[in-house]
């Protein structure tokens, strides 16, 4: 010990002194550091707190601005709800009136059709005693043509033969006198030729004669003479010439007649042949085209005796499916007026309903499918194939009633529910009333409630007052009871937190 005071108190270098200064100036620098770097984290932490603090205020301004902003719009939406249910209500009113002019409409049209469907069946009718009326006037015409057409037939194949005989004798007559003229006109024209010629050959030769002596006393009146003669004998020969002439050319022709003549005879006896040929195989086609119209005459009334048979099936069948069809439409009249009614009943009804109806069923009038998933899935899991086509048909004509059936369906439950609380209420109402009685029957003096027992007295914290009815314990194989819910309207709820 005394030796380290003594070493301490040994004074020090200046070296040491500046060591030692400069010690503490580097501790009192680190001080100044850890006081600075203290002060930076105070300053932080505060400066994170106030960013804090300043980041929950903003949160509350903001909430209670959500909730002015809120209730801003709640009002706007209030507005909005009640403007919407006012065009609801005048679209409705619009479908209302819609529906009754379609169902005006529809009944104008189910007159139209009763009246059209009348004028058809009379038009029918009429259409129908038209036909039979022709059908007979077409068979009475047609069995006058066949006898009439039978009479002519006769009538112009004996005309054709008595006219094929006649021409035949007229023909062999004309020939025979055609060819006797023919010989009486060309030994005739003989005769008169040969004497015309003998004439005029006599003649010539006495003038030749008379002009050969004539010649001899003077030559010059000769030539005068022969030119007289010659004037002369050119105008008495010129009627005889222009006679032969014609004789001439009458020969030519009657030569020319007489080969035509032949030669129509000719073809005349040729067209005969011909003519027999015809008559012969019109004879037979004749024969064969009557048996053959015996035939058809056979084939038609038989046919005609079938037509009658199936006119007088087909007329009592017209007139039972008439008769069915009257019925039927009897029956459809009546169904119709039936739903034309029942339709108006409704309607009077959903304008009655209407009025009682909330401003939720007004606002959204179908609610939304209250089945589980579970049991949607097993709907959707069925196989359509194992309904029948009957089901089927049902189920595809009923598909555009579905909004209809939802709210017949939340009508029903809500009425099934009010029935199940008015028998609650009334078994309650009855209790409360048992209850009562007893309690008048306690507090009031008489022999009959004397000799009763007394609800009213009681022994050792015991009443006389019966006791309810213990619930009975659920058995695990009963069904549970089904739950109740307390709505409350959205309108109802809105009054009171405005």
């Amino acid at each position: 010990m005394s030796k380290k005071g003594k070493k301490a108190k040994i004074p020090l270098s200046d070296e040491e002194q500046l060591l030692l200064f400069q010690q503490k100036l580097l501790a009192e620098e680190e001080m100044a550091k850890k006081k600075e770097r203290l002060l930076n984290q105070f300053l932080k932490d505060k400066l994170a707190k106030e960013e804090h603090n300043s980041a929950m205020n903003l949160n509350k301004i903001n909430t209670q601005w959500r909730t002015v902003l809120r209730e801003v719009k709640t009002r706007e939406l209030h507005k909005d709800i009640e403007i919407l249910s006012q065009t609801f209500e005048r679209v409705v009113d619009c479908k209302d009136s819609v529906i009754k002019s379609l169902a005006k409409d529809l009944s104008e049209a189910e007159e139209q059709y009763a009246h059209a469907l009348r004028s058809h069946l009379h038009n029918i009718d009429q259409l129908l005693a038209l036909q039979r009326c022709r059908l007979s006037l077409l068979e009475e015409n047609y069995n006058m043509e066949l006898e009439s057409l039978t009479k002519e037939f006769e009538t112009e194949r004996k005309t054709i033969v008595d006219q094929h005989e006649k021409e035949i004798r007229y023909l062999q007559d004309v020939f025979m006198a055609m060819e006797q003229n023919y010989i009486d006109s060309e030994y005739e024209s003989k005769l008169e030729f040969q004497s015309m010629w003998d004439d005029l050959k006599n003649k010539n030769l006495e003038e030749k004669h008379f002009l050969r002596l004539q010649l001899e006393n003077a030559v010059e009146d000769l030539w005068r003479r022969f030119q007289d003669a010659l004037k002369n004998y050119t105008d008495a020969t010129e009627d005889r010439k222009i006679a032969f002439e014609t004789l001439k050319v009458k020969d030519e022709r009657s030569s020319k007649e007489i080969e035509a003549q032949m030669k129509k005879i000719q073809r005349l006896q040729d067209s005969i042949i011909i003519l027999k040929g015809k008559i012969m195989v019109h004879s037979r086609e004749s024969e064969e085209q009557n048996q053959d119209i015996r035939d058809d005459k056979e084939l038609v009334l038989v046919q005609l005796q079938k037509l009658k048979a199936q006119r007088t099936q087909a007329r009592g069948v017209s007139q039972e499916n008439l008769v069915r069809l009257t019925l039927e439409s009897n029956a459809t009249l009546k169904a119709l007026r039936r739903t034309v009614d029942k339709g108006e009943k409704i309607l009077k009804l959903a304008e009655i309903c209407r009025k009682f109806e909330t401003e939720e069923e007004k606002v959204l009038p179908f609610y939304s499918s209250v089945l589980t998933p579970e049991e949607q899935e097993e709907i959707e899991k069925t196989d359509p194939e194992e309904f029948n086509e009957e089901l089927a048909k049902a189920i595809v004509d009923y598909t555009g009633m579905e909004n209809f059936w939802k709210r017949y369906n939340k009508v029903k439950l809500e009425q099934l529910s009010l029935q199940h609380r008015r028998t609650q209420l009334l078994k309650i109402n009855e209790k409360l009333r048992e209850m009562l009685r007893q309690y008048l029957d306690g507090i009031s003096v008489s022999d009959e409630v004397l000799s009763q027992l007394n609800p009213l007295f009681i022994v050792n914290h015991r009443s006389n007052l019966p006791r309810p009815l213990s619930t009975p314990t659920a058995e695990p194989g009963d069904k549970k009871p089904p739950t109740t819910y307390n709505i409350i309207e959205a309108a109802h709820v809105i009054s009171h937190i405005l």
